[in-house]
């Protein structure tokens, strides 16, 4: 995924050998372990002694911190042992864990340069889609689904129409002030991913996060009033709070307001 972000800023192809972004050297298996080499090497290349950016060990841990806990929400023991169970259950975590590294991508690229790439987004977009379609046929006895067909194909498709349709307003208002089209495409896949109810929730967290952060800023005269903040990373957030607690934090909401 860093491979990934450089390439991305510096228009090369993503396909080659890892190398070191100040002296180009093409880096061996013992540069590559995740956090390891960074601790290993002190933060710096093996070859030019040039600093390695913090980026890279706080990404890896993000994701691996990522991956764990999707693994451990969504991997369902009692499905383990039956043959069509654990095909779909493993399909189910590689769709997660493809859809959680797009998100960490956007969420450092945007962050650093207030750009959603449509090169990793819409690919994403697109394999949503598609397990969206194939995977409703037979997944829905584990992934939290409901069993009415149909319902569940709406219910994704409706959270993409509010999601996407609100940010489309924003922006169209606001001439693209406001809001940028990229968190408008971004708000498609949050609809895939999450459905209706955890999008409301994603979407809240991300407002929510978004004026801590903005009110921070301003207080440490960081940010002004008319400055630009990125909101692709507080959307991404929001979405992987609401994808990993999402129902929990439905049903305290109505314990606390409704009950």
């Amino acid at each position: 995924m860093n491979v990934v972000i450089y390439r991305l800023e510096v228009g090369k192809n993503l396909s080659g050998r890892s190398f070191c972004p100040h002296c180009k050297h093409t880096l061996k298996w013992q540069d590559l372990f995740p956090v390891f080499s960074f601790l290993f090497l002190g933060g710096k290349c093996r070859y030019c002694k040039q600093k390695i950016s913090w980026q890279y060990p706080l990404v890896e841990l993000a994701t691996g911190l990522m991956f764990l806990l999707i693994f451990n929400k969504f991997w369902i023991p009692a499905f383990a042992g039956m043959t069509a169970g654990m095909v779909a259950m493993i399909i189910s975590l590689a769709f997660l864990f493809y859809i959680s590294s797009v998100l960490v991508i956007i969420f450092v690229y945007d962050l650093k340069h207030y750009i959603i790439p449509d090169k990793v987004l819409l690919p994403a977009i697109f394999v949503a889609f598609l397990y969206r379609l194939v995977g409703i046929l037979w997944i829905p006895a584990f992934a939290g689904m409901t069993t009415d067909k149909i319902a569940s194909l709406c219910n994704y498709f409706f959270a993409v129409l509010v999601a996407s349709g609100f940010f489309f307003l924003i922006w169209l208002v606001s001439k693209g002030k406001w809001m940028g089209f990229g968190d408008v495409k971004l708000a498609v896949l949050m609809g895939l991913l999450l459905g209706l109810q955890n999008v409301l929730v994603a979407l809240f967290l991300a407002f929510f996060f978004g004026a801590i952060i903005g009110v921070i800023l301003m207080i440490g005269q960081k940010k002004g009033l008319k400055s630009e903040i990125p909101f692709g990373p507080f959307l991404i957030t929001g979405t992987f709070v609401a994808l990993l607690w999402g129902n929990q934090l439905i049903n305290l909401y109505l314990k606390l307001f409704l009950f």
